[in-house]
């Protein structure tokens, strides 16, 4: 997103955050909106009107597999069915209103829309008739939204359905490099959040304005953070009202984001680690210059769209969770990953790492713990690398955490009981504090290695130079 494009969706969330009547509706026609808006041009070119459709339809669908037959009547949800398909069919129509300079979306012919529209009409009312659903159901719609994300971060994978469609229409299978669907690594595991826990029986179903407003809010849409569905509606439904004191918290933090993201990561940029310098940079002193430029500037630029999240968000009256807690200054690994994008974090320790160590130690054949801790560390850690991207880098990335995590949590228990008497003094204290924070600055800072460069002989080189063996 670029300046002007936030400062017009801080005026929009500015006067949808002041109405006292209609308020839900707006916001869901304003987010539907947005997510259009903000949509990358993409090739084939109408995959920019179908990428922020099936996200809106995936959402209504999601919806209606996680609520009851109490949430689920015409009468309580037809204003939003109304609002969403109006926008979808108003986006449509922009082929008439001529409004490329607000936003572009290569339009398919109103029929082929139309013709959509009936069938998630018909498909939702189907699914709307059933009053409970079986748990495989919940199964299924979990790994097609696993499958979906896959096949979003592995291109080559679409290549084959998109050649196919272009050989029907009759047309040329080029221009598809990649899928840029906006925002789905969020909506994914929001909706992943919501089918998990109906089928545990934790999730209290809400009407599809508060589900979908959930889902595609848009201050926290593209970049987070991952708010959970209950917390999100209560604020939703009981704005908090802002102070005077309030108000100035909100511009604070505002256009502190835009000042980290924009001044502070955007000029880091210039000097940053990339494929590039780290083929021309030959100097060891030089190369730790550009690895600290690219640590810092990631956390910036994400911190900081994280701020602006937050600040938005309290102009809806939404209390959005923190995402960054000074991750950079944290003394071991552990409290970095509790600092460091801890929505993210908070999801995979509820829905991955909890469940496996339960699992692996209420076996018949309990696991031993140093093992436990060793699986359920690296295979989370690996899996929050794919979720960035499903290539070796981001699984290097991962591994280099997992065991970098395990090595930690094994030195720790070595050490508990045997800490000499100093380390309990204030000097002692401070020493420990300050060399981890420097250990895991630097560890962390390696481990980006695997995220901005391209091949991991690469990464190898890199490291050489750094240390002074290249």
């Amino acid at each position: 997103m670029s300046v002007s494009q936030l400062f017009i969706i801080a005026a929009i969330a500015l006067l949808v955050g002041q109405l006292k009547m209609g308020r839900s509706l707006v916001l869901l026609g304003v987010s539907v909106f947005v997510i259009y808006w903000l949509q990358p041009t993409q090739e084939p070119i109408t995959l920019t009107f179908w990428l922020p459709t099936a996200t809106v339809a995936v959402t209504i669908l999601a919806w209606l597999l996680t609520s009851t037959p109490e949430v689920r009547t015409w009468k309580q949800n037809l204003p939003a069915a109304a609002v969403l398909l109006s926008v979808i069919v108003l986006m449509d129509l922009n082929r008439y209103f001529h409004l490329e300079s607000v936003f572009t979306t290569a339009t398919p012919r109103l029929q082929w829309v139309g013709a959509f529209v009936v069938i998630l009409l018909v498909l939702a009312f189907l699914i709307a008739r059933f009053r409970e659903f079986p748990p495989v159901l919940f199964v299924i719609a979990v790994i097609g939204l696993i499958l979906l994300f896959i096949l979003i971060k592995v291109p080559s994978a679409l290549s084959p359905l998109f050649e196919t469609v272009s050989a029907f229409r009759g047309k040329e299978a080029g221009g598809f490099t990649s899928l840029s669907w906006l925002g789905f690594s969020y909506v994914s595991f929001r909706l992943l959040h919501t089918i998990l826990d109906r089928n545990a029986g934790r999730l209290t179903p809400v009407p599809l304005a508060e589900y979908v407003n959930y889902v595609i809010f848009f201050p926290s849409f593209t970049a987070g953070p991952i708010d959970r569905l209950e917390r999100f509606t209560r604020d939703l439904n009981a704005p908090v009202a802002l102070g005077r004191e309030d108000w100035i918290d909100v511009g604070r933090r505002f256009f502190l984001g835009l000042f980290k993201k924009f001044v502070i990561a955007d000029a880091l940029a210039w000097i940053a680690l990339n494929d590039v310098f780290a083929e021309q940079v030959s100097s060891s002193a030089w190369m730790w210059v550009l690895l600290y430029s690219f640590s810092l500037r990631i956390y910036f630029d994400f911190s900081g769209y994280t701020d602006i999240a937050i600040g938005l968000g309290r102009l809806l009256g939404v209390r959005l969770p923190e995402n960054f807690a000074s991750p950079y200054l944290k003394p071991n690994l552990t409290q970095f990953w509790n600092s460091w994008h801890m929505t993210l974090t908070q999801w995979f320790r509820s829905y991955f790492f909890n469940p496996l160590t339960r699992a692996m130690r209420s076996s018949r054949q309990p696991v031993p713990s140093y093992l436990t801790i060793l699986v359920a560390q690296i295979s989370t850690m690996v899996l929050i690398g794919l979720w960035h991207g499903v290539t070796v880098g981001f699984v290097l990335w991962g591994l280099w955490h997992g065991a970098g995590l395990f090595i930690q949590n094994r030195w720790s228990d070595y050490m508990k009981d045997r800490m000499p008497a100093w380390a309990n003094t204030p000097t002692g204290q401070m020493v420990l504090q300050y060399s981890g924070i420097f250990l895991t600055f630097n560890f962390v800072s390696l481990g980006w290695l695997f995220f901005t460069l391209s091949t991991p002989a690469k990464v190898w080189s890199v490291m050489a130079v750094l240390f002074g063996v290249a």
